[in-house]
């Protein structure tokens, strides 16, 4: 990885249904309307782990367990780079704080949303860990 990448981190938050939750953006205009895995980026000094279980804290109002990681880095615009794991809510009330609107998708509903072109891969790769696990 460059130096100069800044790590953003994703929750592929799963139910006890197996449907996997997407949040629509609000923001930026560019992206408002998308939908992606609820996440964000790791503060100075954070951990991933620390920054995955605060962002869906703050964006979602949920206390996540999270599981194993999906894939490597997923390459973003701007020397972003992306990690994504397996999470389940154990706590709190969900909601979108930051987000125009959550679903919960199952796997024939996966693609019923525009995913951001970003997550589209990381969504196809977290159905197939999904189905063989």
């Amino acid at each position: 990885m460059n130096p100069v990448d800044t790590i953003v981190v994703g929750a592929a938050i799963v139910d006890g249904d197996g449907r996997l939750l997407a949040a629509q953006r609000a923001e930026p205009p560019e992206l408002a309307g998308g939908w992606e895995l609820p996440g964000g980026k790791v503060d100075p000094g954070e951990d991933e782990y620390t920054a995955l279980l605060r962002e869906c804290q703050e964006e979602l109002g949920v206390v996540i367990k999270v599981g194993d990681r999906v894939g490597g880095d997923w390459p973003l615009n701007g020397g972003y780079v992306l990690r994504v794991w397996l999470a389940e809510i154990v706590g709190g009330s969900l909601e979108a704080r930051e987000h125009l609107e959550l679903r919960w998708l199952s796997d024939g509903e996966l693609y019923d949303v525009p995913w951001l072109p970003a997550d589209l891969p990381i969504v196809r790769a977290v159905q197939k860990a999904l189905n063989e696990g």
